[in-house]
C-alpha cells in the first residue's frame, strides 16, 4: 500500500502568495505539486539535506565537524581554509615557508633572551660573591681596626689611603712583570701609577701573619684591604736601594763620606724608633742594604716590614722561626731563636761594614776567611789592616780632602 499526501488544495503558486501559511519555510526550500490530486509539497535544493519544513530545517556541515581549522558554509557545501601562514586543502595544512621562519626567529630570540638572562644571574651571582669575599678579607685584614684606630686617634680616613684592588691592578697593568722593581723573600715590590699621575710602590707580599695586621695599619701610610693578602702602598723612592748604590761602582763614586754618614745615621735613626719609641717596640728582622731606599737626595727610608715583629710591652725577646738574610742574621739569633732588638743591631752593623768597604755581606766565590763580611772585617781589625778594605772611593775623598 502507498500514501500519497499533499499540503491543502492549493497550488504553489496560490500557496506562495500567503507567507504565513506557506509550508515550505526555508529558504534552501522550493514548492512542488505531486502528480496525483490538489496541494503542494516542500522538497530541499539540489545540493541541500534536511527539513524544508522548518526554518533552519537545513544541515550546517561546518557543524559536523570535517573542517578543523575555518569553515565556511555555503549553499548545499563548505569550504574548509587553512589558517593564516599555513597552506593545504583546509583539512590537512601545514606550515608555510614564512611560518617556518617566524617560528625559529621566534625561537632563537627566545633561546638568546634566556642566555642573556642565565648570564646576567650568574654575573650578579659572581659579582655578589666577589663583593662578599672582598668584605670577609677586609674584616679579615683590620679594617674595622684601622677604622677604629683612625676614629679613636682623631684623624680622619683620609690619613690613610685605602685602595681598591681594581685600583691596583690597574696602577700596575694587572701586576705585569715590567712593573715589578723589587723581589725578596717575602714578597714583591711593583711600581704603580695612580689616576692623578702620581707614583707609588705597591708590596705584595707572599703571606701575612694576622698577629701582624695591627702593625702594618700602623706603618702603611696607604693599603688595599680587599685582597687575601694585604697590598701594602708606599712613597716610591727613585733612587733605588743603598746596595744598588754601594755595590755599582758608577754609582758608589756619588756616595760622598758626609752622605754615608747620612745614610747610615737615618737608618739608626729609625731603627731607634721602631726599637724605642713606637707605641709598641717593633723589631724589623731584615735589616739590609737592599731594604734602605735612598731618595733624590739621599734621605734613607727603610723599608720591607714583612718579617717585622711586634714587641709586648714586658718583653725583651721573642721566640720565633729563624727568618732573615744570610749574611746579616744575628749568630746568636741563629743558634737559639731568640729575637732581640741586638738582631737589628747586628744587622745594621752588616750595612755600615758595606758602606765603609764597598764589599757585599756575603761573597760565596772569595776564600773561605772572606765569604762572609762580618767576620772578614774582625779579623782585618785583628790583623790591623783596616785602611786595606776599605772602600776605594773613600780612599780618593780622603786623599782629596788630604790635599786640601
Amino acid at each position: 500500500m502507498v500514501a500519497d499526501w499533499a499540503i491543502g488544495n492549493m497550488t504553489c503558486e496560490e500557496a506562495g502568495k500567503n507567507s504565513s501559511d506557506y509550508a515550505c519555510k526555508s529558504s534552501n526550500s522550493k514548492c512542488y505539486e505531486p502528480n496525483n490530486g490538489s496541494g503542494y509539497r516542500c522538497s530541499c535544493l539540489e545540493g541541500y539535506q534536511g527539513n524544508p519544513y522548518l526554518v533552519q530545517g537545513y544541515i550546517d556541515e561546518c557543524e559536523l565537524g570535517k573542517c578543523p581549522h575555518d569553515c565556511r558554509n555555503t549553499n548545499g557545501n563548505y569550504t574548509c581554509l587553512c589558517p593564516k601562514g599555513y597552506h593545504g586543502d583546509g583539512e590537512n595544512c601545514s606550515p608555510g615557508e614564512s611560518l617556518i621562519l617566524k617560528l625559529v626567529a621566534g625561537i632563537s630570540m627566545a633561546i638568546i633572551i634566556l642566555l642573556l638572562v642565565a648570564f646576567l644571574l650568574y654575573w650578579e651571582h659572581k659579582r655578589r660573591s666577589f663583593n662578599k669575599m672582598k668584605q670577609k678579607f677586609f674584616l679579615q685584614n683590620g679594617g674595622t681596626l684601622l677604622q677604629e684606630k683612625l676614629h679613636a686617634r682623631g684623624r680622619s680616613p683620609e690619613s690613610v689611603k685605602i685602595f681598591t684592588s681594581f685600583e691596583l691592578r690597574k696602577a700596575t697593568n694587572d701586576f705585569n712583570n715590567s712593573m715589578i722593581v723589587g723581589q725578596g723573600g717575602f714578597g714583591t715590590v711593583y711600581k704603580g701609577l695612580l689616576p692623578d699621575n702620581s707614583i707609588v710602590a705597591i708590596k705584595k707580599s707572599k703571606n701575612v701573619d694576622p698577629n701582624q695586621v695591627e702593625q702594618f695599619i700602623n706603618e702603611a701610610p696607604g693599603c688595599c684591604l680587599e685582597t687575601e693578602v694585604p697590598l701594602l702602598v708606599y712613597e716610591f723612592i727613585s733612587n733605588g736601594t743603598l746596595s744598588s748604590h754601594i755595590h755599582n761602582q758608577a754609582r758608589a763614586r756619588f756616595l760622598s763620606w758626609d752622605i754615608r754618614l747620612k745614610i747610615a745615621a737615618e737608618a739608626a735613626g729609625v731603627l731607634s724608633y721602631l726599637h724605642s719609641a713606637a707605641a709598641t717596640p717593633i723589631i724589623h728582622r731584615d735589616v739590609k742594604s737592599d731594604n734602605i731606599l735612598l731618595d733624590h737626595s739621599f734621605t734613607a727610608k727603610v723599608s720591607d716590614f714583612g718579617a717585622s715583629r711586634l714587641v709586648p710591652l714586658d718583653h725583651t725577646q721573642l721566640s720565633t722561626v729563624v727568618q732573615g738574610t744570610l749574611g746579616y742574621l744575628d749568630p746568636e739569633y741563629m743558634q737559639t731563636s731568640q729575637l732581640t732588638e741586638k738582631s737589628d743591631v747586628y744587622s745594621f752593623g752588616v750595612v755600615l761594614l758595606e758602606l765603609l768597604t764597598g764589599r757585599r755581606a756575603i761573597i760565596f766565590d772569595k776564600p773561605e776567611d772572606e765569604k762572609n763580611l762580618a767576620y772578614f772585617f774582625l779579623s782585618v781589625l785583628k790583623q790591623e789592616r783596616l785602611f786595606q778594605v776599605l772602600d776605594d772611593n773613600i780612599w780618593v775623598m780622603i786623599k782629596v780632602l788630604g790635599n786640601r
